[in-house]
């Protein structure tokens, strides 16, 4: 059963593909350049000192670790499963990442690399990144996955589907995923990159929340837009306003383009002063990344020890 069930008033909604068009049409309009002129204004705030540390203690702690590429073998997922639960060989107080995210095909090999240190496992499924698939074969990824022992699955929605109106498809779709999932967590990314406008943001925020998404992400990290902190803004907005409305509290992840420990402080401060504290924490705030936790490191090691290792002081993923 999902995790997140929306009210009976929202329920009512999705009864129909005219209904939920026009739930999702009534929305209000994004007004751009305030979005982005606030995300800007965010962005200037300063964080220093032991605020700071704090910061990039809590930024790791949200990193799910990833790769995603055609040439992974177990070896290079083992490594990075292993820099997950030590991120820092050098200092064992780093705290460790929130997950370690893969291909279904490597969820063994990750939990087994992870097992009993706390750090998750996630995996894309759903024919990622394209999601260009027949539903049975995107529900068999999933289940694959799941069995192979994932604890949180990442899937895409059919971006075509979404552009061409068809939002009652997208939402069965995510039901369906949903149900498949069982017990681990689902994450639904919308790839914002391809949904032109903010409006279509939106719209697919609250469309992922209302079919039982436990996260709603922005990027799959594979097309040239991935998160930014205005999109990322919209979508802390939603998951908001979904709790106001609903009392059920749903994460955001955002994904792509995320590198070095200024750009993560930002989107903290994002998620403090939009969605607030409560969001503060990895259960509802991940980071798709990679390379983001080698600055992290170094930022770290730099406020421990006053000096600035380098990247030849923490390990390549």
């Amino acid at each position: 059963m999902p995790t997140n069930a929306p009210t009976a008033a929202l329920t009512d909604v999705t009864s129909s593909g005219s209904t939920l068009r026009r739930f999702l049409h009534g929305l209000p309009g994004v007004d751009a350049v305030g979005l982005e002129a606030r995300a800007a204004s965010l962005g200037t705030r300063s964080i220093k000192t032991t605020a700071k540390a704090y910061a990039i203690d809590l930024a790791i702690s949200m990193v799910d670790l990833t790769t995603l590429e055609g040439a992974d073998t177990p070896g290079k997922v083992r490594a990075l499963g292993a820099k997950a639960v030590l991120p820092d060989p050098t200092d064992r107080t780093a705290p460790t990442t929130a997950a370690v995210c893969v291909y279904p095909d490597m969820v063994a090999v990750a939990k087994e690399t992870v097992a009993g240190s706390g750090v998750k496992v996630a995996s894309v499924a759903t024919a990622f990144p394209a999601g260009r698939a027949a539903l049975a074969v995107k529900l068999a990824d999933v289940r694959d996955a799941v069995a192979a022992g994932a604890d949180e699955i990442d899937m895409v929605i059919d971006r075509g589907a979404f552009l061409a109106g068809n939002y009652l498809k997208v939402y069965e779709e995510i039901v369906a995923v949903r149900e498949a999932c069982g017990a681990a967590r689902l994450k639904v990314i919308f790839e914002t990159g391809e949904l032109s406008t903010y409006d279509n943001i939106r719209r697919a925020s609250w469309l992922g929340m209302l079919a039982g998404a436990d996260f709603i992400k922005t990027s799959t990290g594979k097309v040239a837009v991935n998160a930014t902190p205005a999109n990322t803004l919209l979508m802390l907005e939603a998951v908001r306003d979904f709790r106001a409305q609903t009392g059920v509290q749903v994460g955001v992840k955002p994904a792509g383009g995320i590198r070095t420990s200024k750009d993560a402080i930002k989107f903290l401060v994002l998620v403090n002063e939009t969605a607030g504290p409560d969001w503060l924490d990895n259960h509802w705030f991940r980071f798709g990344a990679s390379s983001l936790l080698n600055d992290l490191l170094m930022q770290r090691q730099k406020l421990a020890t006053g000096r600035y290792s380098g990247p030849d002081y923490v390990t390549v993923d």
